[in-house]
């Protein structure tokens, strides 16, 4: 993290999007900042939301909720950890959107919890890309499959794709994966599909979000160069 405190971390992040949408021909307003702020404390989230943020990912759902209920209701709140089934209850109508949907059983689960709820979920399908052992994700092979799957279940809305990377010191090295994941979306938005839009591609962290934009991101999970470097990272989390 920067000497700079939460506010000039934020501006020094969104100029570093502005640059890089600059450079691909891109409009800065096609890319969603969400501020990851696992284990950060409310204090620093509110910094971050005076700051001009909306969007905030979580990996746990016992930590969001407990932040969900402590700040503003116009927050934006991203699941963007690990989901398990016994848990979607507690936020299907909290979250604006569950980047990490990686089973038909998980979205069934969603989807049945979404009608106890009445609500409509939005949903990204979570690829390892990478092929990683550590992370979470189907894989490209299954994706377009899943996707459709998917797409029949009531009260859920399929609305794009999301990966983590490996985590690499050279941002450039997560490029292929980033452009890998843009094609399958390009793929399965050309089928046509019901009920699947494909309009948002979340991929990209701290580590390598310019590349990211660059290859067509829509929304980049930023933490550590917003609140600084956290406690070790576990299998499918994000920083």
């Amino acid at each position: 993290m920067s000497e700079f405190g939460i506010r000039e971390n934020i501006a020094a992040v969104q100029e570093i999007i502005r640059a890089a949408c600059d450079k691909a021909g891109r409009d800065q307003s096609e890319v969603t900042l969400i501020a990851v702020s696992k284990t950060k404390p409310v204090e620093m989230l509110r910094e971050a939301y005076d700051a001009g943020c909306r969007d905030f990912g979580e990996n746990k759902v016992q930590e969001l909720l407990d932040k969900y209920g402590q700040l503003p209701e116009d927050i934006r709140w991203h699941m963007i950890g690990h989901l398990q089934r016994n848990k979607v209850k507690y936020i299907v109508d909290k979250v604006f959107l569950i980047h990490s949907v990686d089973s038909l059983r998980l979205a069934e689960e969603i989807s049945k919890e979404a009608l106890k709820k009445n609500v409509t979920v939005n949903i990204l399908v979570e690829v390892n890309v990478a092929g990683e052992e550590t992370k979470f994700g189907t894989t490209c092979a299954e994706v377009r499959q899943l996707v459709r799957d998917i797409a029949q279940l009531p009260n859920v809305c399929i609305k794009g794709l999301m990966t983590i990377a490996p985590f690499v010191e050279n941002g450039e090295k997560n490029r292929q994966y980033f452009r890998n994941l843009k094609k399958i979306l390009v793929d399965i938005m050309q089928e046509n599909i019901d009920n699947v839009s494909m309009e948002t591609l979340s991929m990209g962290m701290s580590g390598d979000y310019p590349v990211a934009v660059s290859e067509g991101a829509t929304c980049v999970r930023v933490g550590t160069a917003i609140f600084g470097v956290r406690q070790i990272v576990q299998k499918g989390e994000e920083c």
